[in-house]
Parts: C-alpha cells; sequence; structure tokens
C-alpha cells in the first residue's frame, strides 16, 4: 500500500473570510430618559414605538431623590430593546439621522458604542406632533462574535475568551465599511 497524498496547504483564514470572526450587533437598547411619570412619560413611550416599531417597557428609579421629586420605583422613563436584523435596520436609520458622522471616541475598549439622536424628526419620515412635542433618545450598541455567549449563559458561564473579544478598532473599521460612517476628527 502506498502512503496517501500529502493534504494541501491551506492558507489560513482572515476575518473577512471566517464567518466566526465576523463581527455582528448583537443588541441595541434604544432609551428615552425624561425624569418624571405622568404624561411625559407616556409621549416618550408613543415616540419610541413610532420609531421602533417596537412596545416599549418602562424604565424605574432606583433612588429617591427629594430634590428632583423622585420615589424608589418610579416610572422615570422608557426603553426598547432591539435584536437581529431588526436591530441591524434600525442602526441603519439612526446613522441616517445623524448624516453617517460618528465621533470615534463614542467607542469603549469593549468594542460597543453609543450615539445620541437630538430629535425623533431626525429619522426619516418621522414628521413633528406639536402634541408630543420633542424627544431625543440615546442609543447603546453592543458589539460581539458568534460564541459570545459563553459569558451569559446560565450553565458553565466562562469568562470571554481574548479570541472572542472586540477591540474598539474593529467596530470603527466595522462601522465604516458596513454602514459607510465617516469618522469625525
Amino acid at each position: 500500500m502506498s502512503a496517501p497524498a500529502p493534504a494541501a496547504a491551506v492558507p489560513p483564514a482572515t476575518s473577512s473570510e471566517n464567518r466566526w470572526r465576523q463581527l455582528r450587533v448583537v443588541k441595541i437598547v434604544v432609551n428615552i430618559g425624561v425624569g418624571e411619570s405622568g404624561d411625559r412619560r407616556a409621549k416618550a413611550e408613543r415616540v419610541l414605538s413610532m420609531v421602533t416599531h417596537q412596545k416599549p417597557v418602562a424604565t424605574r428609579s432606583h433612588a429617591t431623590n427629594r430634590d428632583f421629586g423622585i420615589r424608589v420605583g418610579q416610572e422615570i422613563g422608557v426603553k426598547v430593546t432591539l435584536r437581529g436584523p431588526t436591530a441591524t435596520e434600525f442602526l441603519q436609520r439612526a446613522l441616517d439621522a445623524r448624516d453617517r458622522q460618528f465621533d470615534p471616541d463614542s467607542v469603549d475598549g469593549d468594542g460597543n458604542f453609543s450615539l445620541g439622536v437630538r430629535d425623533y424628526t431626525d429619522f426619516t419620515g418621522m414628521k413633528y406632533d406639536p402634541a408630543i412635542g420633542i424627544f431625543g433618545m440615546d442609543i447603546s450598541v453592543e458589539m460581539g462574535r458568534a460564541g459570545w455567549r459563553v459569558r451569559d449563559r446560565k450553565s458553565h458561564r466562562s469568562a470571554l475568551p481574548a479570541s472572542l473579544r472586540v477591540s474598539a478598532d474593529e467596530t470603527r473599521k466595522f462601522l465604516v465599511e458596513k454602514f459607510g460612517v465617516t469618522m469625525l476628527e
């Protein structure tokens, strides 16, 4: 019997070729904090549902602040969490509202980033409603790779290995390539 033919050398895959190394948007949290319950919070809830097409949940106060008239457990804002294709589509619209300009210092050491939109009318297709008023929002984006679940699962939880971590530079490059963002200096 003859020896089997040696396997052809396969060049190592780059991050653009290896689907396990590709970056993705894990989740987006859109938040409007109004600081009070009642009519203003209800209007903020309406704005968030118009912009995200999802049902918002109330955010509650963790402490009492007598100067601001806030009690523990009082509803003082609203938020929506987006995942999957819905999150990517919303990020496209949010970056359009910001004219595809982005401050590179907004990316933290773990590759996550946040941005703000001054008014909901900055989104395409949204018209000003005098009954609602002006509401801005904070958008926080968590970036990750396939396999990031090891840090969040209930069974056999472990620290995120260095090979799965995302750097700030990788996120900036991802935003420029995938979303056509212009980094401000």
